[in-house]
This record gives C-alpha cells, structure tokens and sequence, in this order.
C-alpha cells in the first residue's frame, strides 16, 4: 500500500531509437551557446561562462505530438537543440571523462514564449514562465551513444512548413558538450535521467498555429511537431 496522499504524477519519460523509454529526471538549458545566435539576441558573442535554465521533466513533448499553442503569448519561438541524455551521474566531472557520462542524443526544441521572456528580462525578474511552460520541450527518439558515438560536428537543421529557419554545424558551438556537462556539473551533481538542451543556432523565430516544424541532426534523428490551437 502506498504512502502518498495523492496519485504520484506519471514518470515522463523520452522513446528510444530501436526501443524502450528514457525516464527524465531534469531538463537543463544553456543559454546563447552558438556566436551568431547570441548576436542575434542582443548578446555578447565571446567565450562568457555558459549559463542555465531549467524546464519541468513533463514538459517533453514526444512522439511527433502536436503542441497546442501555449496561453499567455503572442510571440512563440522556436529553438533548435542537440539534447544531452545523461546515464551515469556524478559531480565536479573534469571534460576529459565527461563523455562516459552520456547515454545518448536527440534533436529537440526549446520552445519560448518570447514576449513574456523579454519582459522578465527587462524588468530583472526571473523568465522561467518563458521558457518551462506545458510541452515547452518537444524531442525526439533518443539515439544511444553506444550505436550513434557523440557527434561534435554535423548539420543541425530546422524547417518550417518546409521552408528552412535554422541551418547550422554542432561544431559551431561555442562549449562543447563535455564542458557543458563538466561546467553545470559544478553548479549540481547530474543523475542518470537528467536532459541538457545544449543551445540554439542563429534563425530564430515566432511560429503560428498550423505551423509544422520538421527538426533533423545528422546522425542523430529528427524532432517533430505541428503547433494547433
């Protein structure tokens, strides 16, 4: 018999390529991780240390699901991710071992409401209701590190209605995924579960309803979602 005094919530939870589910534990973000991206946000496109945000677990959105436009915005952006699926935990993790922490890769989209965003920032007040709102993270199947290795250079690519929005090279990244896990590995210790969004090329942009957003990372796999109302 249980001890909880109410249901426990689902466990969410990513499909895998070939088969079963990644349960997700956190989803992490790095803010402005590509040089043009961050000069396309007003921001300093130099080595500054990375940075972070958070999106709840069950804001995941899988399977190709539709993503129904979210409340409270006028100006939904999208953002076109390589996603970091971490297996093994661990805290203070030095670049050089970071990799043996990864258990796999997706394509994924970090979803922003724009405009309530800009208006946390201006007023110096916390964004996350820009960025950690309902289906705010669609990804796709995780591809496992062991088939697929860890890509550090590949086309990462973005299509809306079939017309292309983003179209850049992983190896345009400002930090590379063992520094980012080593860097936020100081902050927290990462468990198996966890998710990092590691940031967005330059080409973002609002999306509409009735948008269809087509995702793809060379060698990774492909994110996919039509925005409804």
């Amino acid at each position: 018999m249980s001890d909880f005094v109410i249901p426990p919530p689902p466990q969410a939870a990513v499909p895998v390529q070939g088969g079963g589910l990644f349960p997700v534990r956190r989803i992490f973000c790095v803010g402005r991780n590509y040089a043009a991206h961050t000069s396309e946000m007003g921001g300093d496109p130099t080595r500054e240390e990375p940075f972070f945000f958070t999106k709840p677990a069950d804001a995941v959105l899988t399977a190709g699901a539709d993503l129904p436009y979210p409340p409270a915005t006028e100006d939904l952006h999208h953002e076109m991710e390589l996603v970091v699926a971490i297996g093994r935990g661990g805290a203070e993790i030095v670049p050089e071992a970071a990799l043996g922490h990864v258990w796999g890769y997706a394509a994924g989209l970090d979803m922003t409401r724009r405009d309530l965003q800009a208006r946390a920032k201006k007023e110096g007040k916390p964004w996350d209701m820009g960025k950690g709102f309902d289906h705010a993270a669609p990804i796709g199947a995780i591809a496992p590190a062991a088939r697929v290795g860890h890509p550090a250079r590949g086309r990462i690519v973005l299509n809306v209605n079939g017309a292309p929005r983003q179209d850049a090279d992983l190896a345009q990244m400002i930090w590379s995924v063992p520094e980012i896990i080593a860097y936020l590995s100081r902050l927290v210790s990462l468990a198996p579960g966890d998710l990092i969004f590691s940031g967005t090329p330059e080409g973002v942009a609002a999306v509409r309803r009735g948008d269809l957003l087509e995702g793809e990372i060379a060698g990774v796999g492909v994110v996919r979602t039509r925005i409804v109302s």
